[in-house]
């Protein structure tokens, strides 16, 4: 647990997880995003005289790669990435071997922002950014249901304009 403090809050680790569907989204993601590049090196390993072995290894590597990273690191990323909403502030927790704790202060809030992805909208899931004033730039809460995510934005909001402070 970090003691620092950061706008007179106590920089902690945030409680809550994202939603379980993120880790079939990132799954997914990540094998067609491996499985394309394979098989486009696949398809130059049939085509490309001289270098087809080349390829075919490359292609195999690629997807070998590919799979590895499908199968852990969406869990990994699950068991690490957390996130919490309180009336004083955002708590964000990210990152795979150097951890990542952040908080901001609802007054120092500038902007509230959701993403869908093709991914994101196939699984019924949104991305929240919010934005401050800091330069180490925004806090993204990555794979929260849409509906809920809809709601936190509109709870950030109504908050972020409720609280005194210059966003600055």
């Amino acid at each position: 647990m970090v003691a620092q403090k950061a706008g007179g809050l106590r920089l902690r680790p945030p409680r809550n997880a994202v939603h379980p569907r993120a880790v079939r989204m990132w799954t997914v993601r990540a094998a067609v995003g491996y499985g394309l590049v394979a098989l486009a090196l696949a398809g130059l390993a049939a085509f490309v005289e001289g270098a087809g072995t080349l390829f075919a290894v490359l292609a195999f590597l690629t997807a070998l790669a590919g799979a590895c990273y499908a199968v852990v690191v969406p869990r990994w990323r699950y068991a690490v990435h957390r996130w919490e909403v309180t009336e004083d502030a955002v708590y964000t927790s990210s990152g795979w071997l150097w951890q990542q704790h952040r908080v901001a202060p609802m007054s120092r809030i500038q902007t509230v922002d959701t993403a869908r992805g093709p991914f994101y909208q196939l699984f019924k899931l949104s991305a929240v950014t919010v934005t401050t004033a800091s330069a180490m730039g925004p806090l993204r809460i990555d794979g929260l249901d849409e509906e809920f995510a809809r709601e936190l934005v509109d709870r950030l909001n109504r908050v972020t304009q409720a609280t005194p402070g210059d966003a600055t």
